[in-house]
């Protein structure tokens, strides 16, 4: 099945939403929105329904997962919504013993530095996360025309928490194993892929319209250690939801430097960060890929004024493109003004108007 192949269920339904018509690079009545972490701690009404309930188990919770990720396209008009969850819930699925730390991230208690240790990675099967699949029926008879976007950690950036035990600046002990005993990084990172793959089928087959793959880490790396070392474990991902049709998207931060490594792994859709205008990013990344991105999340905080006029410096470099989908350069930031983010989908649909 190509990714141009009509699909069941409810991608039938969102298949001619601008969102999905810019992912296969058609045209589009309007260049569509929607932006990484919106359903989250920039909304009050987010803060409220999460109150006093820790991040994995919000994750854990249909009902409230439906709620978080509506939130945003009833107030924003967004064009997709993006599926409420976290990278590291296929891992506590699984069975690693992990918690989300506030103000820090995912803390994993016994990090994996041993051959041994790849026996804790089991198998995900679609029973590990059945709220997954409860949470997306839910959301897609909610949901009507507006596509909705699964996702999931990409084996590096997993491969990161797992290694490092948490958050990292510098990913000493990653790089130290990848470089040390690359048989135990290619059979680490392989079965992460296995891991990965398996949770975005079950929200594919669930009713996800598109899947996003985010290697939040990965800019770390040069393009010689990625090439060697991580896409093909990214590949492998990629390769294995193909067969379902629906658009994928790649995703990382600071990869500049490997945006046309990253659209070789099997995305239809690289995403760019704010650091590369996506004139030159679609010249590195070649042709036969649609692009997203890219407003640098701190924009949100300048007068409206200056939101705009960024706004279509964006959207000037993107005029040229195959396809487009405005987002922002990573995720909005948690004390950004709700009402900015609204205004900035109606200026995006309003000036770009077919």
């Amino acid at each position: 099945m190509s990714a141009n192949t009509r699909p069941s269920g409810h991608a039938t339904q969102t298949y001619d939403s601008a969102f999905l018509k810019a992912c296969r690079r058609e045209p589009v009545p309007h260049t569509p929105v929607w932006f990484m972490r919106q359903a989250g701690r920039s909304l009050p009404e987010y803060l409220k329904v999460r109150e006093g309930i820790p991040m994995l188990e919000s994750c854990m919770r249909p009902e409230l997962v439906t709620e978080i990720t509506l939130q945003p396209v009833r107030r924003h008009r967004v064009d997709a919504a993006i599926y409420f969850s976290d990278i590291v819930v296929p891992l506590k699925a699984i069975g690693v013993d992990l918690d989300i730390k506030p103000g820090v991230g995912p803390v994993v208690a016994e990090p994996i530095r041993r051959r041994a240790d790849l026996e804790r990675l089991r198998d995900l099967t679609p029973d590990d996360v059945a709220y997954v699949t409860e949470a997306i029926g839910m959301l897609t008879g909610e949901l009507g025309g507006t596509p909705l976007i699964g996702f999931a950690g990409a084996p590096f950036t997993l491969a990161s928490y797992l290694v490092e035990g948490g958050p990292s600046r510098n990913h000493e002990n990653t790089k130290a194993l990848m470089y040390g005993d690359p048989e135990l990084w290619a059979d680490l990172l392989d079965r992460l892929a296995d891991i990965t793959a398996a949770f975005l089928k079950v929200q594919i087959e669930a009713g996800a319209s598109a899947v996003q793959l985010f290697d939040s880490w990965v800019g770390a790396l040069a393009p010689a250690d990625y090439r060697r070392a991580v896409m093909p474990a990214s590949a492998k991902v990629f390769d294995a939801v193909a067969s379902y049709g629906v658009p994928r998207i790649h995703f990382g931060v600071g990869t500049g430097e490997l945006l046309g490594l990253m659209g070789e792994a099997g995305a239809d859709v690289v995403g760019v960060d704010w650091r590369v205008p996506l004139d030159e990013a679609s010249r590195r990344v070649g042709p036969g890929k649609a692009l997203q991105g890219n407003l640098d999340p701190a924009v949100l905080f300048a007068p409206r004024e200056a939101v705009e006029t960024q706004t279509r410096q964006v959207l000037e470099a993107a005029s040229g493109l195959e396809g487009h989908i405005f987002n922002l350069g990573h995720g909005v930031l948690p004390t950004t003004d709700p009402d900015a983010l609204t205004r900035l989908v109606e200026y995006v649909h309003t000036e770009t108007a077919r």
